[in-house]
């Protein structure tokens, strides 16, 4: 499959996750929303990128010369520009925080755009500073060491409710976060200025006083 591009930084600024939403729901993929308690640590933070993937499970020890965050690691050093760093949490998302400011600055270094993990987030204040757009399950400052191991990365994993795979987009904002099949991305794209650009004529029409209903009629959104 050739991989396709897109203008990542370009984009962002021109959709939203309500609208991607809706055209994803209109297509029949209507579970790409993660679960409403995953947050960005800014709301006026928004990510696009491609997802790179990486799945804890639980531990309650640290083996004798074993390196609890070896696939961690590996999966940040090997990050390109544009990836969003997709983390999700077997069982409890309470006991970690597999993310915190060091993986945040050393991510940004190699030029990945975000991370979203149903787990905790710590170091927020450092984060932050940063700039670096990260959407979380919670935030406490429990290390993942003795508690939590990243088993692989760049699988097929669930993170808040929604299935995402290597290479899928990952959009992010103050709404929450969409998950888009790379399949279908191109299209659900294309669709979705189309939208943005109906509900801009929309909503300025209802500026004016036009009533909903007339206006709804003639582009058909809401």
């Amino acid at each position: 499959m050739i991989e396709q591009q897109f203008d990542f930084e370009n984009l962002k600024g021109r959709l939203y996750t309500a609208v991607l939403s809706d055209v994803l729901d209109s297509m029949g993929y209507r579970n790409q929303a993660m679960l409403p308690f995953v947050r960005p640590l800014s709301e006026e933070w928004t990510m696009f990128g491609r997802a790179r993937t990486g799945y804890f499970m639980n531990t309650f020890s640290v083996a004798p010369g074993e390196n609890p965050y070896e696939h961690e690691i590996a999966l940040i050093d090997d990050l390109k520009p544009d990836d969003v760093v997709v983390l999700g949490c077997d069982g409890p998302t309470t006991r970690i925080a597999p993310w915190g400011e060091l993986l945040s600055t050393a991510s940004q270094y190699r030029g990945a755009v975000g991370c979203v993990t149903d787990g905790l987030v710590r170091d927020i204040r450092y984060i932050r500073k940063l700039n670096f757009p990260v959407f979380h399950g919670g935030i406490g400052p429990l290390d993942s060491q003795g508690r939590g191991k990243m088993m692989n990365y760049d699988l097929p994993i669930q993170c808040a409710g929604v299935m995402v795979r290597p290479n899928d987009l990952v959009f992010g904002d103050a709404d929450g976060v969409i998950v888009i099949p790379i399949e279908i991305a191109a299209q659900v794209i294309e669709q979705s200025l189309q939208k943005v650009e109906s509900e801009n004529h929309t909503r300025q029409e209802l500026a004016r006083g036009l009533l909903l209903q007339d206006v709804y009629k003639k582009y058909g959104v809401l």
